[in-house]
């Protein structure tokens, strides 16, 4: 977030320490990832693309270029004779600056 930028809201530090869940870390998440220069993070599902622009600059302390989010419907299960359904979930695609990179394998 520049300072410069008016149209940028401030979010409160600890708001957006509790947006993002955790990064999606599959064949395809990895197949973006290489190819797109974007990484997937599973959301809450009322983040908005600034406040998630905003948590991952802060907690990776990279540059965000964009965000694309995306719902994903819960599938639908049986249980016998009992229909049920999954909770659907948000996820977001986050395109990183050129030179940019998030590396989950590093342990702290």
């Amino acid at each position: 977030m520049s300072a410069a930028d008016p149209n940028v809201k401030k979010f409160s530090n600890e708001h957006l320490m509790k947006v993002l869940l955790a990064p999606v870390i599959s064949e395809k998440a990895t197949f973006i990832a290489d190819k797109h220069e974007q990484v997937i993070f599973r959301v809450q599902a009322d983040a908005t693309k600034p406040e998630i622009k905003a948590a991952v600059e802060l907690m990776f302390k990279v540059e965000v270029d964009s965000v694309q989010v995306a719902n994903v419907k819960g599938k639908e299960k049986r249980f016998g004779r009992f229909i049920g359904r999954r909770r659907g979930w948000k996820k977001a695609y986050v395109s990183l600056k050129a030179g940019q990179e998030i590396n989950f394998a590093v342990e702290v």
